[in-house]
């Protein structure tokens, strides 16, 4: 399988791409290859803006799937999200490729905002007919009846590795259905992203270097509710 992410932090945070290909990779036994076009504080406007690098990308990559993300906080309104969505997704029909929304969540402190991000994400997947990730939707759930777990980074905006550990089970599990997802393995990376004034943001430049041990309480609980999103989902 063949995937390639379009989006910004929100989808490059803790290397989560490459952490849905071990899942996927789990969950199917065969290898998941994936490409990442993610920049910083980007909106899909800019990605279309960009055409060329998207469209190399889906001409030549024989990519089965796309997961396109919107600039999260705040979400840009339907009228501005469509037009750049309906692009790209006319771009993926041209070459084969099946397009995925991944619905992007509410700030920490800015919780109310998980309906009008999840009223947008899914109006435009009933639309285009896409598959939908419906990560608001988890994370809201999970602020109710887990507020234990911490889903967030500590400026409340991106996800934090337990966070991020849930997207990717999403997402492994919405692409790779039917599967089981005791079969999800229990691996966070943390890749400990540092912005210092003046200078270009750094991490840990091995993905296994920044692995760090979950506690298994709690991703059982998130594979829970990402199965059970899933399983929605697919009704």
């Amino acid at each position: 399988m063949k995937v390639l992410f379009i989006g910004n932090s929100h989808t490059y945070f803790n290397d989560m791409p490459h952490l849905f290909a071990a899942m996927c990779e789990s969950l199917t036994g065969e290898r998941a290859d994936v490409t990442m076009l993610a920049f910083s504080n980007k909106t899909l406007d800019w990605h279309c803006e960009e055409y060329f690098s998207v469209r190399f990308a889906l001409l030549y990559g024989g990519y089965d799937f796309c997961v396109i993300q919107q600039f999260g906080h705040p979400i840009p309104p339907i009228e501005e999200t469509e037009p750049p969505l309906r692009n790209l997704i006319e771009l993926c029909n041209h070459v084969g490729t099946k397009p995925v929304l991944y619905m992007t969540w509410a700030k920490k402190d800015e919780p109310e905002n998980a309906e009008l991000i999840s009223r947008i994400y899914r109006t435009l997947a009933e639309k285009y007919r896409t598959p939908l990730a419906p990560i608001a939707e988890i994370y809201d759930s999970l602020r109710v009846d887990h507020p234990e777990i911490e889903l967030y980074w500590f400026d409340g905006s991106h996800a934090s590795p337990y966070g991020d550990y849930l997207i990717a089970s999403t997402l492994a599990l919405l692409l790779c259905a039917p599967a089981d997802p005791d079969r999800l393995p229990d691996r966070l990376i943390d890749f400990q992203v540092r912005f210092e004034k003046g200078h270009a943001p750094t991490a840990i430049e091995d993905a296994s270097a920044a692995e760090t041990i979950p506690d298994p309480s709690i991703t059982a609980i998130l594979r829970r509710y990402a199965a059970n999103a899933v399983r929605k989902e697919n009704r």
